[in-house]
């Protein structure tokens, strides 16, 4: 059993994919353990890409991840890291595969919809940073 993070990033919240983002993940008999909708301070955001600090693309994707309601979420499953970061899709969506969240959904890498976490480490990191509260 692992437990992972997934984030809708605000042009999925706008688009309203939250459902068919969840009922996808779901449908993989994943369990969704803690879901909220929030603001997401810059704080975090910059901790959570802390180290692509020094890169060019740093800036751009703390402001976009700041510009606007996200879904954070934890989700439960055998295998869930990796059935995650498949359902998702490559992280350029012009070169995800049809039937992936990307690939179906998203057509620009800097609206890639959502980000979900690499290995069970970088889930770990990740889940105490967006749900320092805990979950279900």
């Amino acid at each position: 059993m692992e437990t992972t993070l997934v984030l809708i990033k605000p042009g999925g919240v706008q688009r309203n994919l939250i459902g068919e983002i969840t009922r996808r993940i779901e449908a993989r008999s994943l369990k969704v353990v803690g879901l909220k909708l929030i603001n997401a301070p810059r704080a975090t955001v910059e901790e959570h890409y802390a180290e692509h600090r020094e890169r060019p693309f740093f800036n751009g994707v703390v402001e976009y991840l700041t510009s606007g309601p996200i879904v954070a979420m934890t989700v439960q499953g055998d295998n869930a890291v990796k059935a995650i970061r498949a359902m998702m899709g490559a992280t350029n969506p012009l070169d995800a595969t049809p039937g992936t969240v990307r690939g179906d959904l998203a057509l620009s890498i800097e609206d890639n919809l959502t980000h979900s976490s690499s290995d069970p480490d970088a889930a770990a990191r990740e889940l105490q940073l967006w749900f320092p509260e805990g979950t279900i």
